[in-house]
C-alpha cells in the first residue's frame, strides 16, 4: 500500500503496508506492498507490486489482512521483514 517512516532504537528501519497473499507457511507470510511511480515521459501513474517474506511469530495473519512490516535482520533465506502489526482484517 505504502511506505510508512519509523524511528527505532536501533536507528531508521523500513516500514511497509501491504496485504497479505499467502499465509500457508508456518511463522511466515507473504505481503505484495504496493507503490506509485510516474512515468517519465508520459506523466502517468503506474501500481508497481512487490512481495516480501514476513515472519509472522504467532501464525495470527491470514490472506486478505493489511499489516504493517518492519525490516529486521534476516531471519531466513528470505525474509528480512516481520509482521509488526495486523491494521485491518480481511472480511
Amino acid at each position: 500500500m505504502r511506505k510508512v517512516d519509523a524511528m527505532n532504537e536501533r536507528g531508521r528501519r523500513k516500514v511497509l503496508l501491504g496485504t497479505v497473499v499467502s499465509d500457508k507457511m508456518e511463522k511466515s507470510v507473504v505481503v505484495q506492498v504496493e507503490r506509485l511511480i510516474q512515468h517519465t515521459v508520459y506523466k502517468k501513474y503506474i501500481k508497481k507490486y512487490k512481495k516480501y517474506a514476513a515472519h509472522d511469530e504467532t501464525n495470527q495473519c491470514k490472506t486478505g489482512d493489511v499489516v504493517k512490516i518492519t525490516e529486521s535482520r534476516p531471519l531466513s533465506k528470505t525474509k528480512r521483514f516481520r509482521v509488526s502489526e495486523i491494521v485491518k482484517r480481511a472480511v
